[in-house]
């Protein structure tokens, strides 16, 4: 008697057939960054012979031998030839034709193991068993970094693309669905090796080095009330000699940062290319920068000036230092970073903001319309009082209310009383007061000079949004529990001493801004955020579990390009602290802003509900009605998110029938418990965290999650040089305060504005690393995966979740089609404003490159 696979038959009746396969591999050469160019493998005959073993894992009879339901091995087989034919892959990786002998009485095969014994390790892409008797091909989406044997003490295994709930699991893979899960999660102990597979978690104790200076040692951000932070990926590097409770840091420009192997896939990933970037800047082109700007003032004398850096350039050194660049920073990357022609001259693409109109950055209307559809729209929120009042402690910081009066504002309401306007929703503000007051008379007592501000804007008949005062505020200089000195200042006609003042007021409040961005709307809460999410999926939910599936994409590259992060740009000494207005405290800023984060509130409606852009009503679109209508983040953000919720709603609604069985599912609940009790570990006694109890908590919590990794990571991140790549539009610092009357500064700028504006703000060699930094963060690598794409179409074997990833991708289509009727109709004026810049950033596709719209899956940039 014989029997089809998955009939339950005796030892006696088995039957051995074959099973033809195929294996697609891509070997380290072709991922090496010092190959840029490689595009084929060399000499895959290495791999062929005994060289990789595979052993197919049934799903139906366990191995009797073996404790913890583990099914039993098939018989060993081996990579075969090498089809060279083949066009379904992509280019870089190579095919083999494989053969397994299987027993049919073990059922179908439900996993592999695979023992590498070649001495180098290979990226594997697929493993494809071909017209399996009654099932047809069968799929193993792997896409790991395989090491040889010698370097695991755990054999390497892999999962065909069926979903299941752990109590749905087959018993044959129980045992190795939960050894796998135990070896990712690792012991917590020793030094990280770059093969092992180990997520775990870390304090942020690695962004000071004491051992270096005492004036780069920084905070441990984590673990404190003074310091909360989310928790990162650990490394298990030793402590520095100085302090037991930092971590010590590789040298400057070395790669070998820790993070799981599969997190760090390669040169073709924009994360890998990012730090490489970055190292390059400070390692090369920094000095040749500092090198040019030696000789010269290190100011920007006119406007002129900074065009200059994108029209005509500015010539490079001749000589060693530019050979040494030319030598040691690939073509593809020095393009990339800073143009230089054959002669010698370097030149950054113009922005968007100065490409159509010169100056339309400096009018009031496009300051404003910023807020709402430049690269920081998450702050604007309606004033829901009148003066704006702080809450910071009373105690310690003194009185920090307004200094805003009816008379600074009443003439500029379209006859409307502040009441009126307040009652009416009219009135808006743009508060970086309590944020940066506490932080204000320590960063003031260096060279950077910064207020608090307080900026008030009336919505217009036309939908669009007016200054009508900024507010200016510093430490009261007897001591901070003696209150804030504030002034005030209105709007004035261009050409006037007073215009020139209101231009300054306002570079301020773009400065703050900038900083906030940078440290809280970016890193803070789409990097930093996101990855105890990430950490936390991968300890505890299985690649066999559906939701590890649902949000797996969404994680690509993060924690790669944190780990990056934390090497060259938020380190102490790195390019965060050298460019923005923070310096030193810029980390330690970003972790007092953490104390009121909240994880629920992070869902777009939540948030546009909470800063009052919002209110509740079921007959508007998405169950909200904007205040400001012509809000173009929030217009395309509630589509982008609406399409989310839904695609999460039927894609969970698949695998969890009732409420218990998302309370009974023993890896969903120890996920979420290690998310809030450890990779949000600081916040883990909230009352606000999801209990995680129902079917409608797991959707939101998916929701979010996929929210915050993917669009608003992209409407953050991808317009930083549309609007930040020209200085003078979005300054990162500034360097004096606001000019006083009979003061030779006060006659400086009634003599020449632009000059005395230029010297306030971001200098020339700054201003050179703040470009060509956000033009790396600005750009989609070739191999980009965009919300509604996967890296392999066959992701899943469920049908039902395939069809509604297709409607997922139905309705982003539909969305791209909203926003492009949007920025189309001449309605809608905050769409592109004076400076003529549609806002795409929630567009949901993009070509490569820096295009200003595009939602990649994941915060992979």
């Amino acid at each position: 008697m014989s029997g089809k696979i998955g009939d339950a038959i005796s030892d006696q009746d088995d039957k051995t057939i074959k099973i033809k396969g195929r294996v697609v591999v891509m070997k380290k050469n072709v991922l090496d960054f010092n190959d840029f160019n490689s595009s084929s493998l060399d000499r895959f005959d290495e791999l062929i012979g005994t060289r990789v073993c595979f052993q197919l894992i049934g799903s139906q009879h366990p191995n009797p031998s073996e404790k913890g339901s583990k099914g039993k091995l098939g018989s060993p087989a081996y990579l075969e030839d090498w089809i060279a034919t083949i066009t379904a892959i992509n280019p870089g990786e190579s095919a083999f034709d494989i053969t397994f002998d299987w027993d049919e009485a073990h059922g179908v095969p439900g996993a592999f193991v695979i023992k590498n014994f070649h001495d180098r390790e290979f990226y594997l892409r697929t493993l494809t068993l071909l017209d399996v008797p009654g099932h047809g091909d069968i799929q193993f989406i792997c896409n790991s970094w395989v090491y040889p044997a010698d370097k695991y003490t755990m054999d390497r295994v892999f999962f065909s693309n069926n979903t299941y709930l752990p109590s749905e699991t087959p018993g044959p893979l129980i045992g190795y669905r939960k050894e796998e899960l135990a070896n990712l999660r690792g012991n917590g102990t020793g030094m990280l090796k770059e093969w092992d597979r180990v997520y775990d978690y870390a304090l942020y104790n690695d962004l000071g080095d004491p051992d270096r200076n005492p004036n780069t040692a920084r905070p441990v951000l984590g673990g404190s009330t003074e310091f909360p932070y989310p928790r990162r990926g650990r490394t298990g590097r030793p402590p520095t000699k100085t302090d037991p409770e930092t971590e010590s840091r590789l040298p400057r420009f070395i790669l070998k940062n820790y993070v799981p192997r599969d997190e760090n896939f390669g040169h073709l990933k924009k994360s890998d290319f990012l730090y490489l970037g970055l190292k390059s800047l400070v390692q090369f082109l920094l000095p040749a920068f500092e090198d040019i700007f030696d000789s010269t003032p290190n100011e920007f004398d006119t406007f002129d000036d900074v065009l200059k850096l994108y029209q005509g350039g500015f010539k490079m050194p001749e000589g060693p230092l530019l050979d040494d660049i030319r030598k040691n920073i690939p073509p593809e990357l020095l393009k990339e970073l800073i143009r230089i022609d054959a002669e010698g001259f370097a030149k950054f693409p113009m922005p968007a903001v100065v490409k159509e109109d010169r100056s339309a950055w400096r009018t009031d209307e496009e300051f404003a319309r910023e807020m709402v559809a430049g690269m920081n729209p998450v702050s604007i929120a309606l004033l829901r009082e009148f003066p704006p009042k702080s809450k910071l402690n009373v105690e310690v910081y003194g009185n920090q209310g307004s200094s805003i009066t009816n008379v600074h504002v009443h003439t500029h309401l379209d006859g409307l009383t502040v009441d009126e306007a307040i009652e009416s929703n009219r009135l808006f503000i743009l508060d970086h007061h309590d944020a940066l007051m506490p932080y204000l008379r320590r960063i003031n007592a260096a060279t950077k000079k910064i207020y608090a501000t307080r900026t008030l804007l009336f919505l217009q008949n036309d939908g669009t949004l007016k200054p009508l005062v900024i507010e200016l505020s510093l430490p009261h200089p007897d001591g901070d529990e003696y209150g804030a000195i504030n002034k005030v200042y209105t709007p004035s006609e261009e050409g006037t001493v007073e215009g020139s003042i209101w231009q300054l007021a306002k570079a301020y409040v773009a400065v703050n801004d900038q900083g906030v961005h940078q440290l809280i709307s970016h890193w803070l809460n789409t990097h930093a955020s996101i990855e105890p999410f990430i950490i936390a999926t991968n300890r505890q939910l299985s690649v066999l579990h559906p939701v590890h599936r649902l949000l797996h994409p969404h994680f690509r590259d993060t924690m790669n390009l944190n780990a990056s992060g934390r090497q060259i740009l938020a380190n102490a000494g790195g390019i965060i602290e050298m460019t923005m207005f923070p310096g030193k405290y810029s980390m330690e800023m970003s972790s007092a802003v953490y104390k009121s984060w909240v994880f629920s509130e992070q869902a777009l409606p939540a948030d546009l509900i909470k800063r009052g852009m919002a209110i509740e009503d079921c007959n508007s679109p998405h169950g909200l009605r904007l205040l400001i209508e012509d809000y173009p983040y929030a217009n395309d953000g509630l589509d982008i998110w609406s399409a989310i919720k839904t695609w999460v709603t039927e894609y969970c609604n698949l695998y969890y029938k009732t409420d218990e069985m998302v309370q009974n599912d023993i890896e969903l609940q120890r996920w979420w418990k290690e998310v809030r009790e450890e990779g949000h570990g600081d916040k883990k006694n909230e009352r606000w965290w999801p209990k995680m109890q129902t079917c409608q908590e797991l959707i939101d919590s998916c929701t979010i999650i996929i929210w915050v990794a993917s669009a608003l990571h992209a409407a953050i991140n991808f317009g930083q040089y549309d609007y930040a790549g020209y200085i003078p539009n979005r300054p990162t610092l500034s360097r004096r305060l606001m000019p006083e009357p009979d003061t030779p500064e006060y006659e400086e700028l009634k003599a020449d504005p632009d000059s005395v504006f230029l010297k306030t703000i971001t200098p020339q060699l700054t201003t050179l690393l703040d470009m060509a930094t956000i033009e790396i963060l600005a750009t989609h690598p070739t191999d980009e995966v965009y919300l509604g794409q996967r890296d392999s179409p066959d992701w899943t074997k469920d049908t039902e979740a395939l069809e509604a990833f297709e409607r997922f991708n139905k309705k982003l289509e539909e969305v791209a089609k909203n926003i492009d009727d949007r920025n189309n109709d001449g309605k809608y004026k905050n769409r592109s404003g004076l400076v003529k810049i549609p806002y795409t950033l929630l567009y949901p596709t993009s070509e490569p490159g820096r295009t200003g719209k595009g939602i990649p899956n994941s915060v992979s940039m």
